[in-house]
């Protein structure tokens, strides 16, 4: 099963060439026990460490008198500087409902079925318990970039007050990087940035001068690509897709080649949605449901992430379900298959990566996925609904990663709604289900 699951969901990114969004169903007579919920986190429950107040409410009504979820629930964030115990205890402390680990789904998450990278010596960056995360994951071999700049102090030389009083001999204690790994934002860009360019530009020997052009360089695997996130600030706030944006111009400028992605994960990326249908599988059997999860919906409150990829993967769905698997995906021309999953690459001159495109699923696939976007983050009703060719927020200004083709009726969501709260009583109404 973990061997089928890791062919399954590898490979970062999907985007799909169809016509338009698939219109959402409306069902007269809903089967009981047929629909799961994904939630992200930030601006749809809290904002920074305050729970936005229609959230606890949502729960409340969500769970039973025993505490036990009606359907089954699976918070997916793009946040991934903890781990899934921490969220979770946070969760319940704010939504005042049990919140388990085995519902929480960071960006990372993914990551532990990507086993050919466990034993490499990887470059972790990110902020927060970047080694337990790491270790987690699977990764057996952390570095770190305080560990790198320990080993290597004369590469960090930014700020005045880090740089080395006296001559320091390089530790011979790291061995060669094999990847990086980007979990999510650090704490001083300007140091990470350096060092991940230079184990980039050493072939994974930062201690080396740069004597040759080593492309394509190490594999390099990113999480979150959020270019804006909410917080309790009245405007968005830098994310891990910012940070992104800096070394993927940094590399460039420096070698004249485009940064290339063994993975990019997190939303919108249908992995992470492939990731989370199968923790909603799991919870729907822990709540004893013996059919599987025919519909689901994903309640966010960004339109590039939480709405893009939610219809991004509702077209995967439909596409599996017509046997139709089509799809531009970047990173070489060659095609294989791994076990009953088919892979397919192609040459495309603006974009990197490898996408999963195809195979078949030995259980049934949900019929769909339907995005709701809130106002209660990123997005707000003072902004003005557009047409499909301007997007709903993003006014031809695309804010999602480089390498996904932008198709603006992806941003447009299914329904528009308040808060979490509403989101909720309109999915139990589509459903034909009581929420009380």
């Amino acid at each position: 099963m973990a061997a089928f699951i890791s062919s399954r969901l590898q490979l970062g990114w999907l985007t799909m060439k169809f016509s338009r969004i698939p219109q959402i169903r409306r069902y007269s007579r809903p089967s009981p026990n047929s629909f799961g919920l994904l939630f992200d986190i930030d601006g749809v429950l809290v904002r920074g460490r305050t729970p936005i107040p229609a959230a606890k409410q949502c729960f409340k009504n969500l769970v039973d008198r025993n505490g036990k979820y009606k359907v089954p629930v699976v918070f997916v964030t793009n946040a991934g500087n903890s781990v899934r115990q921490n969220k979770a205890e946070q969760l319940s402390h704010l939504l005042e409902v049990e919140v388990s680990p085995d519902q929480v789904m960071l960006s990372h998450s993914p990551l532990r079925v990507f086993s050919q990278f466990h034993k490499m010596c990887v470059l972790v960056s990110g902020q927060g318990p970047v080694v337990e995360v790491a270790h987690n994951l699977g990764f057996e071999n952390v570095v770190t970039i305080d560990m790198l700049r320990e080993a290597y102090p004369l590469l960090d030389m930014v700020d005045h007050d880090r740089r080395p009083k006296d001559i320091v001999r390089p530790s011979k204690d790291i061995q060669p990087i094999e990847a990086v790994i980007l979990i999510g934002e650090p704490i001083r860009w300007e140091t990470s940035l350096q060092m991940i360019v230079d184990v980039l530009l050493t072939n994974g020997k930062p201690g080396n001068s740069v004597t040759s052009m080593h492309y394509p360089h190490i594999p390099v695997l990113a999480c979150n690509m959020d270019l804006l996130w909410m917080a309790e600030a009245k405007s968005p706030r830098f994310g891990h897709g910012m940070f992104l944006v800096c070394l993927e111009s940094i590399y460039k400028k420096i070698t004249g080649y485009d940064l290339h992605y063994e993975a990019l994960i997190g939303k919108p990326s249908v992995v992470t949605y492939n990731y989370a249908e199968l923790l909603i599988r799991q919870q729907a059997e822990k709540l004893g449901w013996t059919e599987p999860v025919q519909r689901l919906y994903a309640i966010g409150d960004n339109p590039m992430a939480d709405i893009y990829g939610a219809n991004l993967y509702n077209r995967y769905l439909q596409s599996e379900h017509n046997s139709k698997f089509r799809v531009h995906a970047q990173g070489g021309s060659a095609s294989h298959v791994a076990g009953d999953v088919h892979y397919e690459t192609v040459d495309d001159a603006k974009n990197s990566g490898k996408v999963l495109v195809g195979g078949s699923y030995k259980h049934r696939l949900p019929e769909s996925c339907t995005s709701i976007l809130v106002c209660t983050g990123v997005y707000n009703r003072e902004q003005e609904e557009l047409s499909p060719e301007q997007t709903v927020t993003e006014q031809r200004i695309f804010h999602g990663h480089r390498d996904f083709h932008f198709d603006p009726t992806l941003t447009q969501p299914s329904f528009v709604v308040q808060d979490v709260l509403e989101a909720v009583e309109l999915v139990f109404q589509q459903e034909g289900s009581s929420l009380q």
